[in-house]
């Protein structure tokens, strides 16, 4: 069940600048269809009467809950306990990112309550808390925790070998590990162990050498869950981070699989394009332009159609020692989809990897 508060049924007319020009009813479609193709029933409430969303978090049948409670996010301590009380997993849904906006919409009065927060995806995010809950039945999992910071966790699935996945999202805040369960679920049903890691992005200690560090970090504790190798998946950002920490930790490492890496911050830059802010920050911070693997084996994997994270960024890295450069015809978040044929035309070699 999705629960919109105040204001959201005004979406199409309240500041389509910031919130889209699609009204609330073109939402509600297209979620009810996403979730039918991915085999649930999705409803929806809105209201702009806090008492009438706090019965409703208490009261409405379903066995889960999408929560935007627009402001009341930030002042209903009411609206938070009653999250807190429901059995029902709950994820907290904003289209922008609040603590991107004014001071007093940095703090959340529910998001300790929820199992996730997605925030500043647009309207894609409810698409996004969908699949998230949906990834989340398909496998049992155990959240593993691997360093002081909130994010420094991940969700640990069980079989044979060890994947480690690092997310991509250009080191933004908004952009999490939820992005890589489809694949975690995939490898869970092919009988691969995976962990999917999170890490500090951009304005929460993240960024360089930040980001970095976490990973290495992420990966010496992969080496005490397993006695053999681990591989290392990586997409985008997570691309050029699995790369470079796989070179670094302590662990043992058969592989890397680096899907549409971010793989050339000098060319970000150059180019100008949508990489280019976040690519300029970690250059001046002292990250290395190019993500060196070592002698790690590795294998680059870059959609011809990607205009998210061109492909000539793989071209730079193509005669490195140790690594092999596949080109499909893809764009940037097919690779993320286990049912294409990306993902399809790898996935066995990481098992291979993976399990020795």
């Amino acid at each position: 069940m999705i629960l919109n508060g105040p204001n959201l049924g005004s979406l199409g007319t309240r500041e389509p600048a910031v919130y889209g020009t699609g009204t609330l009813s073109d939402l509600v479609q297209d979620l009810v269809g996403f979730g039918a193709r991915l085999g649930v029933d999705v409803g929806h409430t809105q209201t702009n009467d806090e008492a009438e969303l706090i019965s409703l978090v208490a009261r409405v049948e379903a066995d889960a809950l999408i929560l935007n409670p627009g402001a009341l996010t930030h002042t209903s301590r009411a609206l938070g306990d009653a999250v807190r009380s429901t059995p029902r997993p709950t994820v907290e849904v904003h289209i922008t990112d609040p603590k991107a906006r004014e001071p007093w919409r940095s703090v959340s009065m529910i998001e300790d309550a929820c199992i996730a927060t997605i925030a500043g995806r647009g309207r894609s995010g409810y698409r996004d808390a969908i699949r998230l809950l949906v990834n989340r039945w398909a496998a049992p999992y155990e959240e593993l925790r691997y360093g002081p910071h909130p994010v420094n966790v991940g969700e640990l699935r069980p079989g044979e070998g060890l994947v480690v996945l690092v997310h991509g999202g250009v080191w933004r805040r908004q952009y999490g590990r939820d992005s890589l369960d489809s694949l975690a679920i995939d490898l869970h049903r092919r009988g691969v162990g995976s962990w999917n890691i999170g890490y500090r992005r951009l304005g929460e200690g993240g960024g360089w050498p930040g980001s970095g560090h976490d990973v290495v970090t992420a990966l010496d504790q992969a080496g005490r869950l397993i006695d053999r190798p681990v591989v290392v998946v990586g997409h985008s950002a997570g691309g050029y981070l699995a790369m470079w920490a796989a070179a670094r930790t302590s662990t043992p490492v058969a592989g890397v699989f680096a899907l549409a890496p971010i793989a050339d911050l000098d060319l970000a830059v150059s180019d100008g394009g949508e990489l280019a802010p976040e690519a300029a920050v970690l250059l001046e911070a002292g990250a290395p332009a190019l993500p060196d693997p070592g002698r790690v084996p590795t294998l680059v994997l870059h959609g011809t159609s990607d205009t998210v994270v061109p492909p000539t960024h793989s071209e730079r890295i193509e005669g490195h020692e140790g690594v092999t450069v596949e080109r499909v015809d893809a764009g940037h978040y097919a690779l993320l989809d286990p049912t294409k044929a990306p993902w399809q035309k790898i996935v066995e070699r990481v098992r291979e990897a993976a399990i020795g």
